[in-house]
């Protein structure tokens, strides 16, 4: 019987793993397409002063996300721990603890908002006017509401990602994706602007809390029990905690102070144009590469236990970072040739500087990311310790070196400020960090990407050829030479950049297309 019961739950699991995969693919794919329809005419209701204040409001409360400390990430791994120990007592006492401790998180969260919501005159009277900085309060209550709220509920969302019910958390994830752009839609037409979409967010974030709760009671049979805080269990979590919660300070750092001292030193429109830009680079340009780099950790981890490992890793490394370089390189042309007629298109002309801001952070973050499987082979070594401190350090000095830039050339100096940190610490230390430590070869795998660059410039000519013999510039005409410049790279990069095994890579799933489309066509 349970042998039965063990199968069944393996065969549960694959299938909440296959099918919470190809889910994920689907919001990524539904949010691009939001994304590209929604957003411009976001922009057009709204008008640019008030979706940079929308923007600064968010980014600013965006930081008290990291009070989380890296704990939702905890529930998970103690969730599924004691799960697989059938420890039923200590699973609710974990929740228990936690969901008081997010409680108290939540309101402590909640006072810091209000502290900053105080200190608004402070901080921006010099760059927002009277109206702004009455809006800007609006939308700081909500938000602050709306992230007390988002903690303890968090614990229910860590829960089911523990159980591995991937289906219901990605199909709602696509639901809530689906629905957002037709409410916001709704309260811009009746003309709440900013005030609206805010409450929209904590709505919708309201009810899929809700969901989430009703749903861990009601299939997962969920109970909690507080009975006091477990200070050794804590400081074990918190150890755990610790690197997950550097990274939450980086990414916060990197990502949303530079809108944050905008605001402070600039004013709105500002803040605007540079959301535009990092939203091309977050939600395009990133997110190409994780995907991949991911999948390797358990192989990684196999190949660290071997005495030869530093040769294997460095064919691994070489290997994945050339594919990456392939489709990443294939972005950044792209975008470098077509990015700023698409975004006057798109945006509107007077979010022109926006592409400019994308480009100078792509241009550094192109290495890091092609090198993203260094971050797998330092977690299977367990030295992942040096790189989130590294990444910490060179983060604050990025705030610090932005300041002055942002002063000088506004959002663009604040580009310049964070691609110079980006070089400074990913770039050039976390190589000589892989070369000294891990012992990869890294001259090897330069060698290997820079034999990629003639196969890049070829096609990279011929679309600048096409751009400057455009008919006439509208969205059309942008997005034929989009395509027929993605086409020619990849006919350049298949003869003349990619090895026997890459193109066996990509040949594999075309041929099993191929067969079994004919193997149909024999049976008919």
């Amino acid at each position: 019987m349970k042998t039965r019961r063990f199968h069944e739950g393996l065969i549960l699991k694959s299938s909440q793993i296959k099918s919470g995969a190809i889910l994920s693919y689907c919001a990524l794919a539904l949010g691009s397409i939001i994304t590209l329809i929604y957003t411009p005419y976001m922009l057009r209701m709204l008008g640019q002063a008030e979706y940079g204040l929308f923007s600064l409001v968010n980014t600013t409360i965006a930081y008290l996300t990291i009070l989380d400390f890296g704990f939702g990430t905890a529930i998970v791994r103690y969730t599924a721990k004691y799960r697989a120990e059938q420890n039923k007592s200590m699973e609710e006492k974990l929740h228990g603890m936690f969901l008081v401790l997010y409680i108290g998180i939540g309101i402590f969260a909640f006072i810091l908002a209000l502290i900053l919501l105080f200190n608004l005159n402070n901080l921006f009277s010099t760059t927002l006017t009277s109206v702004e900085l009455s809006t800007a309060k609006v939308l700081m209550w909500l938000a602050a509401a709306n992230l007390a709220m988002s903690f303890p509920f968090s614990v229910y969302a860590s829960i089911i990602t523990a159980h591995e019910r991937f289906i219901f958390a990605k199909t709602t994830h696509l639901v809530r994706l689906a629905i957002n752009p037709f409410m916001m839609v709704a309260v811009l037409i009746l003309g709440y602007k900013a005030v609206g979409m805010i409450l929209v967010t904590t709505a919708l974030n309201l009810i899929f809390n809700i969901l989430n709760v009703y749903y861990c009671k009601r299939h997962l049979h969920i109970k909690m029990r507080f009975s006091g805080f477990d200070i050794p269990l804590l400081k074990e979590i918190g150890i755990y905690s610790f690197f997950v919660f550097l990274n939450l300070i980086v990414d916060r750092l990197y990502w949303s102070t530079g809108q944050f001292l905008l605001g402070i030193f600039v004013g709105t429109v500002a803040v605007a144009i540079y959301a535009i830009g990092i939203q091309f680079v977050t939600m395009l340009y990133m997110p190409f590469s994780g995907a991949i780099s991911g999948l390797f950790l358990p192989r990684v981890t196999q190949i660290s236990i071997k005495e030869s490992a530093s040769h294997e890793l460095t064919d691994l490394f070489v290997r994945v970072g050339r594919i990456q370089f392939m489709m990443l390189a294939l972005v950044l042309t792209g975008f470098g040739l077509y990015g700023q007629q698409f975004i006057n298109l798109w945006a509107g002309a007077e979010y022109s500087s926006s592409y400019l801001v994308a480009m100078t952070l792509m241009v550094p973050l192109t290495v890091p990311l092609i090198q993203n499987l260094g971050i797998s082979i330092l977690q299977a070594k367990n030295m992942h310790a040096f790189r989130s401190v590294i990444y910490l350090v060179i983060a604050v000095i990025n705030v610090a070196i932005s300041i002055p830039l942002i002063k000088l050339w506004g959002p663009i100096g604040c580009a310049i400020g964070t691609a110079l940190s980006l070089s400074a610490g990913q770039i050039v230390i976390m190589n000589i960090y892989y070369r000294t430590h891990l012992n990869l070869d890294i001259r090897k795998f330069w060698f290997q990407i820079m034999k990629l660059i003639p196969a890049v410039l070829m096609p990279c000519s011929l679309g600048y050829l096409m751009l400057k013999h455009l008919p006439s510039i509208h969205m059309l005409s942008v997005a034929i030479s989009v395509i027929l410049y993605t086409a020619i790279y990849f006919f350049s990069m298949y003869f003349f950049g990619m090895n026997e095994y890459e193109k066996q890579v990509l040949r594999h799933p075309l041929n099993r297309i191929v067969n079994k489309f004919q193997l149909q066509r024999d049976e008919r």
